[in-house]
């Protein structure tokens, strides 16, 4: 199983950015993916995740800026990012529970600044 993330950047405060995650290889059962992240000497979060029967979970800090489409059929998971801060700077990593094991895709940079 492999994860290509794409869609990091640099962008203005206020400003839009979209993620994508596709998920490549024996795929029998995908059940939980998702996004996290993780700023300069702290933890990695959980952001956001999304269940395979539809179920959408969202970090406080995001919860009406983000959104997280999943596109089953494509295996692709996305993070649509409004209204972005200064603080949503942060490496962003995509995760997939699939074929009951973990996997983390390399990691994409957002940096938000003027």
């Amino acid at each position: 199983v492999q994860l290509q993330a794409s869609g990091g950047g640099l962008v203005q405060p206020g400003g839009s950015l979209r993620l994508s995650c596709a998920v490549s290889g024996s795929i029998f059962s995908m059940n939980v993916m998702g996004w996290y992240r993780q700023a300069p000497g702290k933890q990695r979060d959980m952001v956001a995740v999304a269940t395979s029967i539809g179920g959408k979970s969202y970090a406080d800090s995001v919860k009406g800026r983000f959104a997280i489409p999943r596109d089953n059929a494509k295996n692709t998971v996305y993070l649509q990012m409004d209204t972005l801060k200064p603080e949503d700077t942060a490496v962003y990593y995509c995760h997939v529970f699939v074929n009951s094991k973990d996997y983390w895709g390399q990691g994409t940079q957002v940096t938000v600044s003027s």
